[in-house]
């Protein structure tokens, strides 16, 4: 096995912060009584009366059972349908989840490995060039990456590789590439040299193409056969029907004044492709099964998707102090600033941000989140051993009103759960 200099370094850092997450506590699992989940009541029906926001569906569990549901507002702003725990949304960035899944069922199976080379099972990844600035004219600079990539720098978003949403020099790179039409260009250059930074971008769609090479199927269909399927999660996928179309949320612009204007729905059209990146929909019920598993160790209602082994190494700070979490927006349009918990220390594993300080009112330290470009949000705490999803259909990501109703969710679940 091939390991390079900064990835053994790497791993060596993230043993060293395992003191970063807290030892998990084998804690009975919590119940809420009408009386608590009545406060989480209020306060969603209170965003919605505001019109804050035109509708939300939040739920949460133990390992083991629903601790609360809720579903409150409307589907569309305007419209007769009212929320149900049933809506189906476009969960966007959080199927990155379960290409992470993937890719880890994919490394117990000995067809992944973490840390060798990426190129070996993709050979797009395996010669990566590196952009080190741009000429008096505007041209990319590039040169040859010195270290390999390796699915590891991808899981934990230390490849190098990055969003326009939110690196400019990414930005300005696509913007010269599809003006000057560059033919000797690569698509998707690196922005530092993998294990070098931490930035969110398309680690996760080149993992799962990993997973369609090893696995020999679709992504689509390695989730059903794999992760969904097993699961019981039924109405997650790539595509839609016309009976699920008539359960699902429209999405919502908020505009300058603050106001949101319903936008029409996307065309029932199946792509050519699907990535494991992102264009995935699904349902609190269904999104919350996942959490479960992952809760209890790989594994919900006897069926097993990961070992637990492998559950507690995803749950790790692979990125030893490197920062990860905070990005800046290049179109305000579509996401704000980000940085969902100022001042505390932010770090990733594989599949996961790590919050690595408690959160004041709410989550633990070591607690696992992500998030959907369209305001869908999940963690799972494992001290507490509480996991919880909240789902809106709102643009820009990282709205202010949406996270407030995601911050009263999570403290209404967290305060339930210290009193039992």
């Amino acid at each position: 096995m091939t390991i390079t200099r900064r990835d053994a370094l790497l791993r060596t850092a993230a043993l060293a912060s395992a003191s970063l997450l807290p030892a998990v506590p084998a804690l009975a699992s919590p119940s809420l009584r009408s009386t608590r989940s009545g406060d989480i009541d209020r306060s969603l029906h209170a965003a919605v009366a505001a019109r804050e926001i035109p509708g939300v569906v939040a739920m949460a569990a133990s390992a083991d059972s629903l601790l609360y549901e809720g579903a409150v507002g409307l589907r569309g702003a305007g419209a007769d349908a009212r929320m149900s725990t049933d809506t189906v949304f476009r969960i966007a960035s959080m199927v990155k989840l379960l290409t992470s899944v993937a890719a880890m069922q994919l490394v117990e199976r000995g067809r992944l490995k973490l840390d060798e080379p990426a190129g070996n099972i993709d050979p797009v990844l395996s010669a990566p060039r590196v952009l080190t600035g741009f000429d008096d004219k505007g041209a990319p600079q590039l040169r040859e990456a010195r270290e390999h990539l390796t699915l590891r720098n991808l899981l934990t978003h230390t490849s190098g590789l990055s969003y326009p949403l939110w690196d400019t020099n990414v930005l300005r790179y696509v913007q010269f590439v599809r003006a000057k039409k560059g033919k000797d260009l690569p698509r998707t250059p690196l922005m530092f040299e993998p294990g070098a930074k931490w930035a969110y971008g398309s680690s996760i769609d080149r993992v799962s193409r990993m997973v369609e090479i090893a696995s020999g199927q679709g992504i689509d269909r390695y989730f059903r056969d794999n992760i969904t399927g097993p699961l019981g999660m039924n109405d997650t996928g790539f595509t839609i029907t016309e009976k699920q179309r008539a359960r699902q949320a429209r999405l919502h612009r908020r505009g300058a004044d603050g106001r949101l204007v319903a936008q029409p729905f996307e065309k029932l059209e199946a792509p050519a492709a699907f990535s494991g990146g992102g264009g995935i929909y699904s349902t609190a019920p269904d999104y919350l099964r996942l959490l479960q598993a992952l809760l209890s160790g790989g594994s919900l209602a006897g069926t097993k998707i990961l070992k637990a082994e492998t559950v507690a190494q995803m749950a790790l700070n692979q990125i030893g102090h490197l920062e990860a979490g905070i990005m800046k927006t290049t179109n305000p349009a579509l996401s704000n600033d980000v940085d969902f918990f100022p001042g505390t220390r932010l770090r990733w594993g594989l599949g996961h941000m790590i919050n690595a300080d408690a959160v004041a009112g709410g989550r633990k330290a070591g607690s696992l989140t992500w998030a959907g470009l369209y305001n869908t949000y999940y963690w799972i705490d494992p001290a507490t051993r509480v996991a919880g999803v909240i789902m809106m259909q709102i643009l820009p990501f990282a709205d202010r009103q949406a996270l407030k109703v995601y911050r009263e969710f999570e403290h209404g679940i967290c305060r339930a759960a210290r009193r039992v």
